[in-house]
This record gives structure tokens, C-alpha cells and sequence, in this order.
């Protein structure tokens, strides 16, 4: 089942795409990450190189099946290995929809730049212009991964 969530853009930590100026990952930790999640079935080539931090509160979520689940992803030699889950997700803003992944390093094995526990990192194919802090968005969001509360 698909549900529609309102949320809205906040800042992120800048690691996903390199923006942050974290010296350990000077291009972003996606792009380190990407050939471990391609060689095991998840090609992001296709994606945009970024993160839309999008806050659900007051709801908040559980993790009930990723679509994609990849474990022991030993990636950076700055940290130990992580989990990740990605979920399907579609962003509606300005009367466009936008495909994409809800990607979320397993909470139980992240070490840093840890997330309040209402915001959703999303990956999209295409970047949405003009998007902002603040600004508001719907998910589309599979009840069937994720249970939102």
C-alpha cells in the first residue's frame, strides 16, 4: 500500500554529496559507496549525486523490508562497516513526480553523521530546481518497507 507523508526540506551533514567539506570524503561518501552497491545490484549511476533531507515530523518511521538490504558494506577505511537499506519513494512537488530511493545507512551500524529520527534521506534520478530549505514536499512511500507513525 501507498501512503502520501508531508514533509519538509532541511539541511543535511553535505557527506552524501561531497558538499560538506569532510576531508574524509572529499566526493561525497555516495560516490565511494556506489561500486559497493552496484556490484550487488543497485546501479545509483543513473541517480543524482546528493541528498534531499526531508523531515516527517511529527511522524516518524520503522524500517519494515528495504527493497534493497546490503550488509557488511565495508566502504571507507575512516569508519567500520555499515548496513544499508534503500525503499522506493516518489516526491511530488510543483504538480511533478520524481522517482527515486529512500537511502538509509542501518541506523544499528552508523557511527557518524547520525539523522533525527524523522528525517528521510531521498535520492532522485533527476535534481528538482530551485529546491530549498524549507520548502515542502509529499513522499509517496511504500507501507509495505516502511511504517510511518
Amino acid at each position: 500500500m501507498i501512503i502520501t507523508v508531508k514533509g519538509k526540506v532541511v539541511p543535511g551533514h553535505g557527506v552524501a554529496s561531497g558538499k560538506g567539506n569532510d576531508p574524509r570524503y572529499p566526493q561525497g561518501t555516495l560516490a565511494m559507496q556506489k561500486p559497493f552497491f552496484k556490484e550487488r545490484g543497485l546501479d545509483l549511476d543513473q541517480f543524482y549525486r546528493g541528498t534531499i533531507n526531508v523531515d516527517i515530523s511529527p511522524a516518524t518511521f520503522s524500517i519494515k523490508k528495504g527493497r534493497y538490504y546490503f550488509k557488511n558494506i565495508n566502504w571507507s577505511s575512516h569508519i567500520p562497516p555499515e548496513n544499508f537499506y534503500f525503499f522506493d519513494v516518489t516526491v511530488l512537488h510543483d504538480e511533478n513526480r520524481y522517482e527515486g530511493l529512500i537511502y538509509m545507512p542501518d541506523p544499528a551500524t552508523k557511527t557518524d553523521h547520525m539523522q533525527n529520527p524523522s528525517v528521510l534521506e531521498v535520492l532522485l534520478r533527476e535534481k528538482i530546481e530551485g529546491l530549498e530549505t524549507g520548502i515542502s514536499l509529499l513522499l509517496e512511500i511504500n507501507t509495505e518497507q516502511i511504517k510511518v507513525v
